[in-house]
């Protein structure tokens, strides 16, 4: 199914398709395109759904954790940082995304050579 021509480029489930396809590249090592087409779904779920969505805020994860794999740890980390600040706010301390976004965060640190910071 062709979701934007369907429902519209901004349609929720346009949305989720167009995170999907960015995932499964990241999924068979494709990082880099991965990362790029995330970072284009979190700007528009910002839009569209707001920037505190969960959604959002996933595909905000997702896009810093493809840089990450895709060796950028400096700017995955800071981005993760951003993404663990927000989901904490939102989601609280203790949620499993919370968590998820803040190991990330000092994954990508170690990674990058600030182990102290990690």
């Amino acid at each position: 199914v062709d979701y934007a021509r369907v429902f519209g480029p901004d349609h929720p489930e346009t949305l989720q398709t167009r995170h999907n396809h960015a995932w499964n590249l990241g999924r068979v090592g494709e990082h880099v395109e991965a990362a790029r087409l995330m970072a284009d779904v979190a700007v528009d779920r910002a839009r569209v759904l707001g920037p505190d969505h969960p959604d959002t805020l996933r595909s905000r994860h997702s896009h810093a954790w493809n840089l990450g794999q895709a060796g950028e740890h400096v700017e995955a980390a800071r981005l993760m940082a951003d993404v663990a600040d927000d989901r904490t706010r939102v989601l609280g301390p203790d949620h499993p995304d919370t968590l998820q976004s803040r190991h990330s965060h000092a994954w990508n640190l170690g990674r990058a050579g600030e182990e102290r910071r990690s």
